[in-house]
């Protein structure tokens, strides 16, 4: 029961809109801020160095009295990974199911998180109680067991955010949606619905898990020798389906990969992941069973499948090496973006000797619903309004085709940025001021000290190399001490540009003798005088603009 009428509705996605991944959206309901999600984002390729990338939350600091709490769809990263710095800065509850909560906290510990923070298990019957609306849950269909969609009850109907979902009508028990209870969420009135784009551009269904155990047990009976199968370390429904294959074959697997082990051994722990124990043997205990007999199920340090797969192929991994003979499975879909790295990696698999089998896939169904199955959620909830999330922009404007086709009219449908204030007010929906909203790079233990300055660096040295002028200066004698002296790194080779180097130093001598014999001079000056000519110079004799630095010292009588 709503305690008051609400005022102000508003909705805000602070990641996962024009985007994969950093998915966080807040709905503010008068004075109470609700946020669903925090996850994280791998870098893209021009973020050179880069280890993750989470949201920014300048906002919700800033109004960190006014945030009720952190509710969170599942456990995959890409919805928690951003828990560990965010909750430095805001002390608020924390909403989840047992197995999302379990995975969030054990990320925590590994980031060796510092601070403290509350934690309240949800179940999909759960209501919590806030001044201003009240919270419910309902069971989603995704790729990690204890999904859920979340929905946020005013006076003006739900707020309903799917989190991650699809619709397979094989699901296992763990799986299972609660359609029944979505249709009801549908009848008491959806005032705007949230709802996951990441294949809104895919026709039909997506195919059903029953089919890849199917196609494993086939793969798994057909190959000679070992097993090496690669999956993303939190999808734990395609490592039952390993398992299952497994069972059926009369394979043992050996779990290999800190990330997999982490998340597999919680699963296993909460009886999250079906298997029978005889099933699995460590990677020591793999050598006591013939090759035909044995799988080894692996991920990377980040939970992604591939980069271990080179390094497995390149005989550099610490304790499996691809070797004649293998059969190596891509068992999970790869990030967007990676395509010419997977197509490299299997380059390298096959020189090792191995069997790649890639080309399948149904060994690697998506775990997002296709056009159908968005249209049965639609269908389901009913909203007044509805805003596509979670894809890039494409994936959102495909997702808007498709609400249209199901009868929601243009002027309720709404494709937000990041940042942009959605309100709801007067039975009418228009967007507000936006806030600050952006990324927040993550470099080792660096927090947000990587801005786009460091990466235009890093991205010109990458390109051109640099180039380091020393110059030592006797400003009482107005002579040169020592120097010019240019060091190259990645733009040429010293080797063989000595008379392009000395050229470059003769230029710099006369730029520094010029400057000291004046009666005043500045630091700045010289150094961008030296900047300017050699960029000049360099361009013109090789076509390329190294960064320069000059660096001037000074010695004193």
């Amino acid at each position: 029961m709503i305690k008051r009428e609400n005022d102000s509705i508003k909705l805000i996605a602070l990641g996962g809109v024009g985007e994969i991944g950093k998915n966080m959206y807040l709905v503010e309901v008068d004075e109470d801020i609700f946020v669903i999600d925090a996850g994280l984002m791998f870098p893209e390729n021009e973020m050179l160095g880069i280890d993750i990338v989470i949201p920014d939350v300048t906002y919700l600091i800033q109004n960190k009295e006014r945030v009720q709490g952190i509710f969170l769809t599942h456990g995959h990263e890409d919805h928690i990974g951003a828990l560990s710095y965010i909750l430095r800065d805001l002390d608020v509850p924390i909403y989840g199911t047992r197995l999302t909560l379990a995975l969030a906290k054990a990320k925590m510990k590994e980031l060796d998180f510092k601070g403290k923070a509350q934690f309240h298990e949800i179940t999909s019957k759960s209501k919590i109680d806030f001044d201003t609306a009240y919270v419910t849950f309902f069971k989603t269909n995704h790729s990690i067991p204890d999904s859920v969609g979340i929905c946020i009850h005013t006076s003006e109907g739900v707020i309903v955010h799917t989190g991650d979902f699809k619709f397979d009508q094989a699901a296992g028990s763990l799986y299972k949606p609660e359609v029944g209870e979505m249709a009801r969420i549908g009848e008491e009135g959806v005032l705007c619905l949230l709802s996951d784009s990441t294949d809104a551009e895919k026709p039909g269904h997506s195919v059903s898990d029953a089919i890849v155990t199917k196609e494993l047990i086939h793969a798994f009976y057909s190959a000679s020798g070992r097993i090496i199968a690669s999956c993303f370390a939190s999808d734990l429904n395609r490592i039952q389906h390993i398992f299952d294959a497994a069972l059926e074959c009369k394979r043992k697997v050996a779990v290999v990969g800190k990330s997999l082990k982490r998340i597999f051994d919680i699963a296993l722990e909460l009886n999250y992941l079906q298997i029978s124990e005889d099933l699995i043997v460590s990677i020591a205990e793999l050598d006591q069973y013939a090759e035909h007999e044995q799988i080894i199920l692996t991920t990377g340090t980040q939970g992604e499948p591939i980069e271990v797969l080179q390094k497995m192929a390149k005989k550099t991994h610490k304790q499996v090496n691809i070797k004649p003979g293998d059969t190596v499975l891509f068992a999970g879909a790869p990030l967007r973006g990676s395509e010419v790295f997977i197509y490299k990696t299997i380059d390298m698999l096959y020189r090792a000797g191995a069997t790649v089998l890639s080309g399948k896939k149904t060994f690697n169904t998506s775990n997002h619903g296709s056009q159908e199955e968005l249209k049965f959620m639609i269908n389901l909830m009913n909203p007044k309004f509805f805003i596509p999330v979670h894809g890039e922009y494409r994936m959102l404007k495909a997702h808007a085709k498709i609400a249209k086709e199901c009868g929601i009219k243009d002027n309720q449908i709404y494709i937000p940025e990041k940042g942009e204030v959605v309100e709801i007010k007067n039975g009418k929906l228009r967007t507000r001021n936006s806030i600050s909203a952006g990324n927040v790079l993550i470099d080792g233990i660096g927090v947000g000290d990587v801005g786009n300055i460091v990466l235009r660096d890093r991205k010109l040295l990458s390109q051109d190399g640099i180039l380091i002028v020393v110059v030592t200066l006797n400003k009482f004698e107005k002579k040169i001490s020592s120097g010019p002296e240019i060091i190259s790194r990645g733009f040429v080779y010293v080797r063989e540009s000595e008379k392009l180097l000395e050229e470059a130093t003769n230029r710099v001598k006369e730029i520094v003798e010029k400057s000291i014999a004046m009666d005043s001079f500045d630091w700045a000056g010289i150094k961008q005088d030296i900047r300017d000519v050699l960029n000049q110079f360099l361009f013109e004799k090789t076509r390329r603009r190294p960064m320069i630095m000059p660096i001037i010292m000074e010695i004193k009588n």
